[in-house]
């Protein structure tokens, strides 16, 4: 193996573990009952992380906010989906959408349910200071009308949309989830 090779492979490995050592003691400190495995291993996160300001709630501002939104687009798609308004369902919902649209099982979920708790708390009318809003915390909020037009009372359309955007920007809930804990923001 030529030597830039093995000097890639390591950076990789290295980097790959502190991204886990970050995301484990970054979840301890912020009172997860459970620390995550090693998210770095669903997909390294994006390589050009953004920081983020914190508004009053103690939330960071750039939620959901990337430069990567061009494939968000904000005219509106009329609902195609069943109309979720209790957290309980919005996280059955998710589930099953993450396994049959994206093939991610139960081990990626728990990143999903760990972001999203801490953005929302699943609820469909979350809004910050900085104009964020929904389960996934979208700014500006009109970007999730690309997901449907009930966007701003619809759990299901707005699921549909933050799951695109984390596939499209992280590959995976794992990688979302360690962006997160490196800047407090996804």
């Amino acid at each position: 193996m030529p030597e830039s090779s093995k000097a890639g492979t390591r950076a990789r490995t290295a980097t790959a573990a502190m991204l886990g050592a970050l995301a484990a003691t970054a979840a301890v400190l912020a009172g997860c009952s459970t620390p995550p495995a090693d998210p770095a291993s669903a997909s390294e996160p994006s390589a050009s992380p953004t920081a983020s300001a914190k508004d009053g709630s103690g939330k960071s501002a750039g939620h959901s906010s990337s430069g990567k939104s061009a494939k968000h687009s904000t005219s509106a798609k009329p609902a195609k989906h069943p109309t979720i308004t209790d957290p309980t369902e919005a996280k059955k919902y998710t589930k099953k959408v993450m396994k049959d649209k994206y093939g991610w099982g139960a081990g990626q979920f728990k990143y999903v349910e760990w972001l999203w708790d801490r953005e929302s708390s699943w609820k469909y009318s979350a809004s910050n200071g900085s104009g964020a809003y929904g389960i996934p915390q979208a700014l500006p909020a009109s970007k999730m009308a690309s997901a449907g037009s009930d966007y701003e009372t619809n759990a299901a359309t707005q699921i549909d949309w933050g799951l695109q955007y984390i596939k499209e920007r992280y590959g995976s809930p794992g990688a979302a989830w360690a962006h997160s804990q490196q800047t407090g923001a996804y």
